[in-house]
Protein backbone atom coordinates (compact mmCIF):
# COMPACT_ATOMS: atom_id res chain seq x y z
CA UNK A 1 0.00 0.00 0.00
CA UNK A 2 1.67 3.52 -1.39
CA UNK A 3 1.81 6.26 1.36
CA UNK A 4 -0.75 8.38 -0.29
CA UNK A 5 -3.79 5.36 -0.31
CA UNK A 6 -2.84 4.99 3.70
CA UNK A 7 -3.59 8.30 3.84
CA UNK A 8 -6.42 8.34 1.99
CA UNK A 9 -7.47 5.51 4.16
CA UNK A 10 -6.72 7.33 7.37
CA UNK A 11 -9.16 10.49 6.40
CA UNK A 12 -11.80 7.91 5.13
CA UNK A 13 -11.62 6.84 8.86
CA UNK A 14 -11.89 9.80 10.45
CA UNK A 15 -14.67 10.52 8.75
CA UNK A 16 -16.82 7.76 9.02
CA UNK A 17 -15.92 7.77 13.09
CA UNK A 18 -16.88 11.76 12.55
CA UNK A 19 -20.24 11.28 11.03
CA UNK A 20 -23.38 9.43 12.46
CA UNK A 21 -26.73 8.22 11.39
CA UNK A 22 -29.90 10.73 11.81
CA UNK A 23 -32.54 12.18 10.51
CA UNK A 24 -32.06 15.41 8.93
CA UNK A 25 -34.26 18.14 8.31
CA UNK A 26 -33.34 21.08 6.27
CA UNK A 27 -36.78 22.91 5.36
CA UNK A 28 -39.90 23.85 7.67
CA UNK A 29 -42.68 21.86 5.70
CA UNK A 30 -44.83 18.11 5.99
CA UNK A 31 -43.21 14.54 7.21
CA UNK A 32 -41.95 14.68 3.62
CA UNK A 33 -39.03 17.08 5.00
CA UNK A 34 -38.27 14.14 7.38
CA UNK A 35 -35.42 11.42 5.56
CA UNK A 36 -33.08 9.54 6.86
CA UNK A 37 -29.51 10.17 6.30
CA UNK A 38 -25.51 10.85 7.64
CA UNK A 39 -24.76 14.08 9.40
CA UNK A 40 -21.73 15.50 11.27
CA UNK A 41 -21.22 14.37 15.17
CA UNK A 42 -22.03 17.31 17.48
CA UNK A 43 -19.28 19.31 19.23
CA UNK A 44 -20.24 19.99 22.58
CA UNK A 45 -19.40 23.25 25.07
CA UNK A 46 -17.68 23.48 28.12
CA UNK A 47 -20.96 22.46 29.93
CA UNK A 48 -22.33 20.06 27.68
CA UNK A 49 -22.03 16.13 27.17
CA UNK A 50 -22.02 14.06 24.17
CA UNK A 51 -24.99 11.78 24.71
CA UNK A 52 -24.93 8.23 22.74
CA UNK A 53 -28.37 7.97 22.05
CA UNK A 54 -29.99 4.74 22.91
CA UNK A 55 -33.70 6.33 22.10
CA UNK A 56 -35.37 9.62 21.71
CA UNK A 57 -39.31 10.54 22.32
CA UNK A 58 -41.74 12.12 19.83
CA UNK A 59 -44.42 14.62 20.72
CA UNK A 60 -46.54 17.56 19.55
CA UNK A 61 -43.59 19.88 20.17
CA UNK A 62 -41.59 17.66 17.96
CA UNK A 63 -44.22 18.24 15.04
CA UNK A 64 -44.14 22.23 15.59
CA UNK A 65 -40.56 22.00 15.22
CA UNK A 66 -41.32 19.83 12.04
CA UNK A 67 -43.80 22.61 10.08
CA UNK A 68 -42.69 25.38 11.56
CA UNK A 69 -45.63 26.43 13.20
CA UNK A 70 -47.17 28.54 14.74
CA UNK A 71 -44.95 31.48 13.02
CA UNK A 72 -44.43 32.73 16.47
CA UNK A 73 -41.72 30.25 17.05
CA UNK A 74 -39.61 31.06 14.37
CA UNK A 75 -39.47 35.16 15.45
CA UNK A 76 -38.26 34.03 19.14
CA UNK A 77 -35.34 32.06 18.15
CA UNK A 78 -36.23 28.41 16.09
CA UNK A 79 -35.09 29.55 13.15
CA UNK A 80 -36.95 32.02 10.63
CA UNK A 81 -36.49 30.11 7.47
CA UNK A 82 -35.29 26.74 8.38
CA UNK A 83 -34.81 25.11 11.36
CA UNK A 84 -31.65 25.81 13.30
CA UNK A 85 -30.81 22.68 14.16
CA UNK A 86 -30.80 20.49 11.03
CA UNK A 87 -31.77 17.19 13.55
CA UNK A 88 -34.33 17.43 15.39
CA UNK A 89 -35.67 15.68 18.41
CA UNK A 90 -34.99 16.64 22.45
CA UNK A 91 -36.29 13.58 24.90
CA UNK A 92 -33.42 11.94 24.96
CA UNK A 93 -32.01 8.54 27.08
CA UNK A 94 -28.66 7.35 26.51
CA UNK A 95 -25.16 6.86 28.05
CA UNK A 96 -22.34 9.63 28.28
CA UNK A 97 -19.71 8.91 24.99
CA UNK A 98 -18.02 12.33 26.23
CA UNK A 99 -18.37 15.46 29.05
CA UNK A 100 -17.44 19.23 28.28
CA UNK A 101 -14.66 20.44 30.48
CA UNK A 102 -16.68 21.78 33.14
CA UNK A 103 -19.38 19.35 33.65
CA UNK A 104 -18.98 17.61 37.35
CA UNK A 105 -22.33 15.81 37.88
CA UNK A 106 -21.28 12.86 35.28
CA UNK A 107 -18.95 10.91 33.47
CA UNK A 108 -18.37 8.85 30.12
CA UNK A 109 -20.46 5.62 30.62
CA UNK A 110 -23.54 6.91 33.00
CA UNK A 111 -27.21 6.29 32.22
CA UNK A 112 -28.89 9.69 31.64
CA UNK A 113 -32.16 10.68 30.36
CA UNK A 114 -33.34 14.55 29.77
CA UNK A 115 -33.80 17.17 26.79
CA UNK A 116 -30.96 17.38 24.24
CA UNK A 117 -30.01 18.90 20.77
CA UNK A 118 -31.22 16.39 17.78
CA UNK A 119 -32.08 13.36 19.46
CA UNK A 120 -33.54 11.57 16.43
CA UNK A 121 -29.69 10.57 15.80
CA UNK A 122 -27.19 8.55 16.94
CA UNK A 123 -25.58 10.80 19.02
CA UNK A 124 -26.98 14.37 20.47
CA UNK A 125 -25.29 17.08 22.55
CA UNK A 126 -27.16 18.59 25.88
CA UNK A 127 -26.12 20.91 28.49
CA UNK A 128 -25.60 19.46 32.13
CA UNK A 129 -28.45 20.94 34.04
CA UNK A 130 -30.95 19.46 31.59
CA UNK A 131 -30.31 15.73 32.03
CA UNK A 132 -30.56 13.79 34.96
CA UNK A 133 -29.33 9.89 35.97
CA UNK A 134 -31.86 7.78 34.26
CA UNK A 135 -34.47 5.82 36.43
CA UNK A 136 -32.67 2.64 37.66
CA UNK A 137 -35.93 0.81 36.62
CA UNK A 138 -36.93 1.97 32.84
CA UNK A 139 -35.57 0.93 30.01
CA UNK A 140 -34.26 3.80 27.24
CA UNK A 141 -37.56 3.49 25.68
CA UNK A 142 -39.55 4.45 28.28
CA UNK A 143 -36.94 6.68 29.64
CA UNK A 144 -37.36 8.47 26.14
CA UNK A 145 -41.18 8.66 26.77
CA UNK A 146 -40.60 10.70 30.00
CA UNK A 147 -38.69 14.46 29.75
CA UNK A 148 -40.82 16.99 28.00
CA UNK A 149 -44.08 15.68 28.83
CA UNK A 150 -43.64 14.92 32.65
CA UNK A 151 -41.52 17.64 32.98
CA UNK A 152 -44.39 20.08 31.30
CA UNK A 153 -46.94 18.07 33.47
CA UNK A 154 -45.24 18.60 37.02
CA UNK A 155 -44.84 22.06 36.00
CA UNK A 156 -48.52 22.35 35.33
CA UNK A 157 -49.39 20.85 38.83
CA UNK A 158 -47.27 23.09 40.14
CA UNK A 159 -48.68 26.27 38.56
CA UNK A 160 -52.54 24.73 39.15
CA UNK A 161 -51.15 24.49 43.45
CA UNK A 162 -52.72 21.10 43.23
CA UNK A 163 -53.45 19.67 46.76
CA UNK A 164 -54.92 16.66 48.49
CA UNK A 165 -58.24 16.10 48.17
CA UNK A 166 -58.50 18.98 45.42
CA UNK A 167 -61.21 18.52 42.12
CA UNK A 168 -59.15 18.04 39.16
CA UNK A 169 -59.55 18.46 34.95
CA UNK A 170 -57.44 17.50 32.58
CA UNK A 171 -58.30 18.36 29.22
CA UNK A 172 -56.05 15.96 26.80
CA UNK A 173 -55.90 13.31 29.36
CA UNK A 174 -54.91 9.89 26.96
CA UNK A 175 -51.69 12.28 25.40
CA UNK A 176 -47.91 12.70 26.34
CA UNK A 177 -48.30 15.39 28.77
CA UNK A 178 -52.08 14.68 29.77
CA UNK A 179 -51.26 10.87 30.56
CA UNK A 180 -48.61 12.20 33.66
CA UNK A 181 -50.80 14.74 34.54
CA UNK A 182 -53.57 12.73 35.54
CA UNK A 183 -50.65 10.07 37.38
CA UNK A 184 -48.83 12.94 38.89
CA UNK A 185 -52.30 14.96 40.30
CA UNK A 186 -53.83 11.23 41.61
CA UNK A 187 -50.26 10.93 43.38
CA UNK A 188 -50.84 14.17 44.81
CA UNK A 189 -54.34 13.05 46.24
CA UNK A 190 -56.68 15.05 43.58
CA UNK A 191 -59.52 13.54 42.33
CA UNK A 192 -59.20 13.13 39.08
CA UNK A 193 -61.42 13.51 35.55
CA UNK A 194 -59.76 13.25 32.58
CA UNK A 195 -61.01 14.36 28.57
CA UNK A 196 -60.38 12.57 25.75
CA UNK A 197 -61.64 10.62 23.25
CA UNK A 198 -64.06 7.51 23.51
CA UNK A 199 -61.58 5.02 22.32
CA UNK A 200 -59.10 5.96 24.84
CA UNK A 201 -61.60 6.23 27.91
CA UNK A 202 -59.79 2.68 28.85
CA UNK A 203 -56.45 4.04 29.14
CA UNK A 204 -57.40 7.29 30.85
CA UNK A 205 -59.18 4.98 33.75
CA UNK A 206 -55.94 3.07 34.20
CA UNK A 207 -53.94 6.12 34.39
CA UNK A 208 -55.96 7.32 37.83
CA UNK A 209 -58.91 9.10 36.22
CA UNK A 210 -61.60 8.31 38.64
CA UNK A 211 -63.87 10.10 35.99
CA UNK A 212 -63.97 10.38 32.02
CA UNK A 213 -65.37 12.17 29.66
CA UNK A 214 -65.95 12.00 25.95
CA UNK A 215 -64.28 15.71 24.42
CA UNK A 216 -67.08 14.30 21.34
CA UNK A 217 -70.23 14.01 23.11
CA UNK A 218 -69.48 15.62 27.03
CA UNK A 219 -69.31 18.91 28.11
CA UNK A 220 -67.09 19.21 30.56
CA UNK A 221 -68.59 23.21 30.98
CA UNK A 222 -72.15 22.06 31.68
CA UNK A 223 -72.12 22.93 35.31
CA UNK A 224 -72.73 19.63 36.42
CA UNK A 225 -69.43 19.29 37.94
CA UNK A 226 -67.36 22.58 39.00
CA UNK A 227 -63.24 21.80 39.64
CA UNK A 228 -60.60 23.48 41.42
CA UNK A 229 -58.10 23.35 39.10
CA UNK A 230 -58.15 22.76 35.02
CA UNK A 231 -55.35 22.07 33.31
CA UNK A 232 -55.92 22.63 29.66
CA UNK A 233 -53.50 20.73 27.22
CA UNK A 234 -53.60 21.02 23.76
CA UNK A 235 -57.35 21.96 23.95
CA UNK A 236 -58.80 25.06 22.38
CA UNK A 237 -61.69 26.12 24.74
CA UNK A 238 -62.31 29.40 25.27
CA UNK A 239 -61.89 30.98 28.36
CA UNK A 240 -65.09 31.87 28.97
CA UNK A 241 -65.73 27.51 29.01
CA UNK A 242 -62.73 27.26 31.22
CA UNK A 243 -64.06 29.78 34.19
CA UNK A 244 -67.81 27.98 33.57
CA UNK A 245 -66.00 24.77 35.11
CA UNK A 246 -64.13 26.37 37.59
CA UNK A 247 -64.53 26.57 41.05
CA UNK A 248 -65.80 30.19 42.36
CA UNK A 249 -61.89 30.50 43.28
CA UNK A 250 -60.70 27.93 40.89
CA UNK A 251 -57.28 28.03 38.78
CA UNK A 252 -56.86 27.26 35.11
CA UNK A 253 -53.72 26.61 34.04
CA UNK A 254 -53.56 26.80 30.05
CA UNK A 255 -50.73 24.39 28.91
CA UNK A 256 -51.41 24.14 25.32
CA UNK A 257 -53.19 24.55 22.48
CA UNK A 258 -53.29 23.14 18.69
CA UNK A 259 -55.38 26.16 16.72
CA UNK A 260 -55.82 29.87 16.84
CA UNK A 261 -53.86 30.35 13.56
CA UNK A 262 -50.84 30.42 11.93
CA UNK A 263 -49.05 33.17 13.72
CA UNK A 264 -49.43 32.90 17.17
CA UNK A 265 -51.74 29.24 17.31
CA UNK A 266 -52.74 28.19 20.39
CA UNK A 267 -50.23 30.59 22.15
CA UNK A 268 -52.71 34.00 21.86
CA UNK A 269 -55.39 32.49 23.93
CA UNK A 270 -52.44 31.55 26.39
CA UNK A 271 -51.01 35.14 26.77
CA UNK A 272 -54.70 36.07 27.16
CA UNK A 273 -55.40 34.15 30.25
CA UNK A 274 -53.07 35.95 32.72
CA UNK A 275 -55.07 38.99 31.84
CA UNK A 276 -58.40 38.37 32.27
CA UNK A 277 -57.07 36.66 35.19
CA UNK A 278 -56.84 40.83 36.92
CA UNK A 279 -60.36 41.23 36.68
CA UNK A 280 -62.10 37.88 38.07
CA UNK A 281 -61.79 35.94 41.09
CA UNK A 282 -60.74 33.27 39.56
CA UNK A 283 -57.48 32.39 38.59
CA UNK A 284 -56.40 31.92 34.78
CA UNK A 285 -52.58 31.12 34.33
CA UNK A 286 -50.34 30.58 31.46
CA UNK A 287 -47.76 28.06 31.51
CA UNK A 288 -44.00 28.49 29.51
CA UNK A 289 -42.77 25.39 30.30
CA UNK A 290 -39.33 24.97 31.04
CA UNK A 291 -36.56 22.36 30.61
CA UNK A 292 -34.29 21.52 33.16
CA UNK A 293 -33.25 18.37 35.57
CA UNK A 294 -34.75 19.55 38.48
CA UNK A 295 -37.96 18.08 37.30
CA UNK A 296 -36.44 15.03 36.21
CA UNK A 297 -34.85 14.83 39.67
CA UNK A 298 -38.41 14.63 41.38
CA UNK A 299 -39.49 12.82 38.83
CA UNK A 300 -37.21 9.62 39.26
CA UNK A 301 -37.87 8.38 42.47
CA UNK A 302 -41.64 8.76 41.81
CA UNK A 303 -40.63 7.07 38.60
CA UNK A 304 -38.62 4.17 39.93
CA UNK A 305 -41.20 3.17 42.90
CA UNK A 306 -44.28 2.88 40.48
CA UNK A 307 -46.25 5.94 41.17
CA UNK A 308 -45.21 7.22 38.03
CA UNK A 309 -44.97 4.86 34.81
CA UNK A 310 -44.69 6.07 31.26
CA UNK A 311 -47.63 5.82 29.10
CA UNK A 312 -46.21 4.53 25.41
CA UNK A 313 -47.87 4.10 22.37
CA UNK A 314 -45.96 2.68 19.79
CA UNK A 315 -41.65 2.06 19.45
CA UNK A 316 -40.37 2.59 16.14
CA UNK A 317 -36.68 2.12 14.93
CA UNK A 318 -34.98 5.52 14.09
CA UNK A 319 -35.28 5.42 10.13
CA UNK A 320 -38.89 4.99 10.57
CA UNK A 321 -39.29 8.86 12.05
CA UNK A 322 -41.23 9.41 9.40
CA UNK A 323 -43.67 7.16 10.00
CA UNK A 324 -43.70 7.82 13.80
CA UNK A 325 -44.75 11.41 12.79
CA UNK A 326 -47.47 10.36 10.20
CA UNK A 327 -49.03 8.09 13.28
CA UNK A 328 -48.67 11.41 15.83
CA UNK A 329 -50.35 13.53 12.99
CA UNK A 330 -53.26 11.09 12.65
CA UNK A 331 -54.56 11.60 16.67
CA UNK A 332 -53.99 8.12 17.77
CA UNK A 333 -51.08 8.17 19.70
CA UNK A 334 -51.92 6.71 23.62
CA UNK A 335 -49.48 8.60 25.61
CA UNK A 336 -45.91 8.76 23.82
CA UNK A 337 -44.21 7.59 21.08
CA UNK A 338 -40.72 6.09 21.50
CA UNK A 339 -37.51 5.70 18.76
CA UNK A 340 -35.25 3.42 19.27
CA UNK A 341 -31.79 4.31 18.13
CA UNK A 342 -29.43 2.31 19.44
CA UNK A 343 -30.42 -1.13 20.55
CA UNK A 344 -30.05 -1.40 24.38
CA UNK A 345 -27.01 -4.02 24.78
CA UNK A 346 -27.39 -4.77 28.32
CA UNK A 347 -31.15 -5.78 27.81
CA UNK A 348 -32.30 -3.56 30.48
Amino acid sequence: MTDQTSAAAAENTVAADDTMRAIVQEAYGSVDVLRPGRTARPNIADNEVLVRVHAAGMDRGTWHLMTGRPYLMRIIGFGFRRPKSSVPGIDVAGTVAAVGSAVTRFAVGDKVYGMSRGSFAEYAAALEDKLAPMPSNLSFEQAAAVPISAGTALQALDAGRVERGAKVLVLGASGGVGSYAVQLAKYLGAEVTGVGSATKAGLMRSLGAEHVLDYAADDFADGARRYDVILDIGGNPKLSRLRRALAPTGTAVVVGGEEGGKWTGGFGRSMRAPLVSLFVRQRLAMLASKERASDLERLTPLLEAGHVIPSRDRTYPLDEVPEAMRRLESGDVRGKIAITVIADETGS
